[in-house]
């Protein structure tokens, strides 16, 4: 009989209108790595964060090393050696990267606070795991990939040894989600035991010993990696077979709708400009994409371009409209749809229901109000529309609290919301970070269907895959600067990577000489 330190036995937990772990058993073994796969909202958070206390379960138990324990919060599940790092952070962003790692555990004698015990014991697990961050600077300055090497230092200032990864590689570039990789590697050969989920099925074939795929909240089976394949695994998640390649038709471009002239964006983090001079225009008929490791000034560009910053200079033009000092609302209602990349801070309202939510950028159009009051009937027959056109999945369907949808089904609510108004311009950030692969497939096309509607597109990601697979143009910026301008078809992922580092740079001129 095999010896499981973890073992969730017949797990279920209801929400109002939803059923999100119906009957599930999983089992963890020492010093593996094992992958929980399924579709957004199949039930895989609210499984780990049953484990994690977060949730009670109305039917199960849970074992560790073979006896029953009862996990009442998360407090509980420290005390057992399970850590967790959340999809959504659970960060403090105005306290240090310190204060947050030690936070709950704080080092004291008398009730004096040990800071300098504490700030040692944390440079040496970020030395020693090549995790380094500055203990001193705020959460909320920093970036997103650096906000997640602080939860993972959480759980090893703790000294778990069961660690959950919820969507831990959705926010990182490629070289931070390889190091990862790496990581997870070294602490299951130290005898750690990790649950990983994710949707990205390369980096279960890379990195897991085994996998248990969920289904609409059912068990649907669990494989050893070595024994299937990426397509088997996505058939499981999502009951059919998932095209990985986008497919684009030749197409003439347009007139020019977007026209980036000389932007320099000021930095909030350091002195120097996060954007140095950029200077790019996006066609109608084309999707252009800002490749980059994050934090090389795509956040801030796109902050520029959106009305979310001020430019220090340079001018932004909109279908030949000087659109520089034009707010928010103008820029949306001139044509701009956006796609943000902190869907909390920035994409939703998350106390507000999922209808509300639908109507955010319309609620003010006479077909959604009369004399400033709102149409209920007319928002809910919308939001019902979009909800069955975009698969955004909910348990109480129109009036479901945003915040308790999963984050994908989140995801899906804003690229509904955006594709769906008028718009001549989709700035899409990071759009597919945290779908499964089903929700991708449909993502593209969406996207493609746009371009090919004869829109605009802007895309910044910092999946190398999507990169390639959608753009027809690529940008690359570094250090603020675009350093090179790539046709998608005639490049290869290893010059891409080489721009993206620094090593290579050139410019659009030479990219059209060479052409």
């Amino acid at each position: 009989m095999e010896n499981y330190i973890i073992e969730m036995l017949n797990i279920t937990k209801e929400f109002p209108g939803i059923i999100a772990n119906d009957n599930i058993t999983l089992r963890l073994k020492k010093g593996e790595i094992h992958a929980l796969l399924g579709e957004n909202g199949a039930g895989k958070s609210t499984l780990m964060s049953v484990l994690f206390g977060l949730y009670q379960p109305e039917i199960g138990e849970i074992k560790k090393n073979g006896q029953v324990v009862k996990i009442n919060n998360p407090n509980d599940a420290n005390d057992l050696g399970i850590g967790m790092v959340h999809q959504h952070f659970k960060l403090i962003d105005i306290f240090t990267v310190l204060e947050n790692i030690i936070l709950g555990v704080e080092p004291n004698k008398l009730g004096f606070l040990k800071k300098k015990q504490a700030r040692e014991k944390v440079l040496k697990l970020s030395k020693q795991y090549g995790l380094e961050v500055n203990p001193d600077a705020l959460i909320e300055k920093i970036s997103v990939g650096m906000q997640q090497r602080v939860e993972i230092l959480k759980m090893l200032y703790r000294e778990n040894d069961i660690l959950i990864f919820d969507e831990p590689t959705a926010v990182l570039t490629p070289q931070e989600i390889d190091e990862l990789m790496e990581i997870m590697r070294e602490f299951a050969r130290e005898g750690k035991s990790i649950l990983f989920i994710t949707h990205k099925l390369n980096e279960i074939m890379a990195v897991a010993d085994r996998c248990t795929v969920l289904r609409k909240g059912k068990y649907i089976g669990d494989v050893a990696i070595k024994d299937t394949t990426k397509e088997e695994l996505s058939r499981m998640m999502v009951g059919r077979d998932v095209n990985f390649k986008v497919h684009k038709k030749t197409k003439e471009l347009g007139d020019v709708v977007l026209s980036a002239n000389n932007i320099t964006v000021s930095s909030k983090i350091h002195k120097n400009n996060a954007v140095k001079n950029v200077s790019f225009d996006v066609r109608a008929g084309e999707i252009v994409c800002l490749a980059g490791i994050d934090g090389n000034g795509q956040t801030e560009l796109v902050s520029a371009l959106t009305g979310l910053e001020k430019i220090s200079s340079g001018s932004i033009t909109l279908g030949g409209k000087n659109i520089t000092k034009a707010n928010i609302r103008t820029r949306s209602m001139s044509g701009i749809s956006h796609i943000p990349e902190d869907r909390h801070k920035y994409g939703l309202v998350l106390d507000y229901s999922l209808e509300k939510n639908l109507v955010l950028q319309r609620y003010w159009q006479p077909e959604f109000q009369t004399f400033g009051f709102i149409k209920t009937k007319a928002v809910r027959s919308y939001a019902d529309r979009l909800i069955k056109q975009y698969d955004v999945r909910s348990g109480q369907g129109p009036i479901t609290p945003v915040r308790s949808m999963s984050g994908g089904n989140q995801q899906k609510a804003i690229l509904a919301r955006e594709i769906d108004k008028e718009h001549e311009l989709i700035i899409a950030v990071q759009p597919t970070r945290g779908l499964d692969v089903g929700a991708i497939e449909y993502i593209h096309k969406q996207l493609v269907a746009r371009r090919d509607a004869g829109k605009a597109v802007l895309l910044v990601s910092l999946e190398l895959e999507e990169v390639m697979n959608l753009s027809d143009r690529i940008l690359v910026m570094y250090e603020g600067e675009i350093v090179g301008e790539l046709d998608a078809k005639a490049t290869t992922v290893q010059e891409l990577g080489l721009y993206m580092s620094g090593a290579k740079r050139s410019t659009a001129k030479e990219n059209e000489n060479a052409g």
